[in-house]
């Protein structure tokens, strides 16, 4: 396993796409830095508004993760839909949950996905670059499969 660790908790993923846990508004600095120019917080709990200030912008997406409420495949879209223009345009995307384990982990996936990876490969990538990453937890997958089926039937073609 790689460990690719940069700061508090984030790892690269991509050169546009990272995973951390809870990102706390003292680190605004550093996230922007690595050019990050979009959070997606996939956290319950409201991101610090110190995160939210030009040129950073945060997309609070609040969901929980269990096998008995699983993610929606909406609020997936969501991400993907408001990630993909930020990279087009050369900007990093930083997805964040409480620990970076499950939530983001997933919606990372997702946005690998809408760039054209597969979900399998999404995912290892993910697991690669993440140590604690857990993309293949049963209900975290079937989100990232569900996603990917959806993506493709709303936008066509096939994946990578």
């Amino acid at each position: 396993m790689v460990k690719n660790l940069l700061g508090p908790d984030i790892s690269r993923i991509t050169d546009y796409l990272y995973i951390s846990a809870w990102p706390k508004g003292e680190h605004a600095d550093e996230i922007q830095a690595l050019n990050i120019r979009l959070i997606l917080s996939m956290h319950w709990r409201r991101p610090s508004k110190s995160l939210n200030h030009p040129p950073l912008r945060v997309l609070w997406l609040p969901t929980v993760d269990t096998p008995i409420t699983p993610m929606p495949i909406g609020t997936l879209r969501r991400g993907v839909e408001a990630a993909l223009p930020v990279i087009e345009e050369g900007g990093g995307v930083l997805a964040h949950c409480k620990a970076g384990v499950h939530r983001s982990v997933a919606m990372a996936s997702c946005v690998l996905i809408g760039m054209g990876y597969t979900a399998d490969n999404a995912m290892q990538l993910v697991k690669e670059q993440r140590e604690v990453a857990d993309p293949f937890a049963g209900y975290i997958q079937s989100r990232i499969r569900k996603f990917e089926s959806d993506w493709h039937r709303r936008h066509g073609g096939d994946a990578l």
